[in-house]
């Protein structure tokens, strides 16, 4: 299945929330205004609104509280988007010039927390202080997690341990956050929100996992971005966490002085070494590991076509290719 078949059973409300989010968008600045045309082109795959609208659609129905999620979390992980451009100096995103290589640094970093603010605004003017109150947790491990992340590339001593902290919080808690703020929306049951806060952190993880292992063995060339990209950051990702713990330590070192090196030809080398010493199998493994858990979570709610959609991106997870 791919998105569009796993969002039909909230098709028409994702073209709600679409037209809504365009609204929260508008600004009486002109040039606000006119970036945000620009962004709202940069059409997105919507993972996070359409999660926020199964979640809810899950524990009870879609209402004007799912929309107000649903723009909360697309903002914040637009404004996240724009941020980690201008860190990485990307020059395009989604097929079109990024935000900082049409407007420049200073102007995408502003842009960035305009969007930010204004999920922050749409939450209180809508008295949604429960939702502001998990969001800004959400904000809060993002944050650490890329900072961690940055930190242990500076001292190249990543463990298994501390990996799985990094991903969690930089990439789970926002998928966390989508499935809580939908249940939240539908119903006052804790319990099913927890389970569906639970399913969006382990679905997180194993998105990420998936992510990090195609850095590796190499993504869709027409859909997604070229391989190799975490090693030329000198980001320790599980494949290679994995292979140096399972490889002598004598070519361990060889390969840790490779990776600190500027040599440009060094992926070639580091790939066979992580294919032969487990580091992708490993992986491989671990993604469905979590993709397990995440299944295990909605495993009890009715059968309907909104958990069959849930299960199914569990699937498409596991398995994309991009």
């Amino acid at each position: 299945m791919n998105l569009k078949n796993i969002s039909e059973p909230v098709s028409e409300e994702l073209k709600i929330f679409e037209k809504k989010f365009s609204e929260v968008l508008k600004s009486k600045v002109a040039l606000i205004d006119i970036i945000t045309r620009y962004i709202l082109r940069q059409k997105g795959k919507k993972i996070r609104p359409i999660l926020v609208l199964l979640a809810a659609k899950l524990c009870g129905g879609i209402n004007d509280r799912t929309y107000t999620a649903a723009n909360l979390v697309e903002l914040l992980h637009t404004a996240t988007l724009i941020h980690d451009d201008v860190v990485d100096e990307a020059k395009t995103r989604r097929g079109l010039a990024s935000i900082n290589a049409v407007w420049k640094n200073k102007a995408a970093v502003l842009i960035g927390d305009y969007l930010l603010s204004k999920g922050l605004l749409h939450s209180l003017e809508n008295n949604e202080y429960d939702f502001l109150q998990i969001t800004s947790e959400a904000v809060r491990r993002m944050s650490e997690g890329e900072l961690l992340q940055i930190q242990r590339a500076r001292n190249f001593d990543a463990t298994e341990e501390i990996y799985f902290k990094i991903i969690s919080d930089k990439t789970a808690s926002l998928m966390k956050t989508c499935c809580k703020l939908g249940a939240l929306s539908a119903t006052p049951d804790k319990s099913l929100v927890d389970k569906l806060g639970a399913f969006g952190e382990n679905i997180g993880i194993s998105f990420q996992l998936r992510d990090d292992v195609l850095d590796y063995t190499g993504r869709n060339k027409l859909l997604g971005k070229a391989k190799g990209n975490d090693l030329k950051e000198k980001k320790f990702t599980l494949p290679l966490i994995v292979a140096l713990r399972n490889a002598p330590k004598k070519k361990s070192s060889e390969i840790m002085k490779l990776i600190k090196s500027d040599r440009t030809k060094k992926f070639n080398e580091v790939y066979e070494f992580v294919v032969r010493h487990g580091g992708v199998d490993y992986t491989f493994d671990k993604v469905k590991e979590f993709c397990d858990k995440a299944r295990n979570n909605i495993k009890d709610f009715k059968t309907s076509d909104v958990k069959n959609s849930l299960m199914e991106f569990v699937n498409f997870v596991g398995e994309r290719e991009y």
